[in-house]
């Protein structure tokens, strides 16, 4: 009963690290980590396609074995959520641009003290 539900879970996942990868507000790997925790219960094939991906299996790897990410992954994880701040500034204004610097602060500051 348990394994479809996983595997549901992990398409979903895959489903939203897939958007994640076209829009810079969404992010990718956190949704693929979830896929690979999902897919090893259900389905180590698809689990396995993931880390074997040559973009995104590397991430997973680093997070899954040292819990790292790479200095050009929060760069750009960081300028998105930059971008998104300032999207947000132009088109809601205040007071509203202050969920978007706190999530900026907050976030960032997790990600910039990963390991590399």
């Amino acid at each position: 009963m348990k394994r479809p539900l996983y595997s549901a879970l992990g398409l979903i996942s895959v489903g939203l690290g897939a958007i994640g990868a076209f829009l810079p507000i969404m992010p990718t790997v956190p949704f693929l980590l979830l896929a690979v925790f999902f897919f090893a219960r259900s389905n180590p094939d698809w689990e396995q396609r993931i880390l074997d991906h040559p973009t995104w299996g590397p991430q997973v790897l680093d997070w899954r074995e040292r819990r790292a990410i790479n200095r050009r992954a929060k760069v750009m994880a960081i300028g998105a959520m930059a971008t998104g701040a300032v999207v947000t500034w132009y088109t809601l204004g205040y007071p509203w641009v202050w969920v978007s610097v706190i999530v900026l602060v907050v976030c960032g500051t997790w990600i910039a003290t990963r390991n590399e």
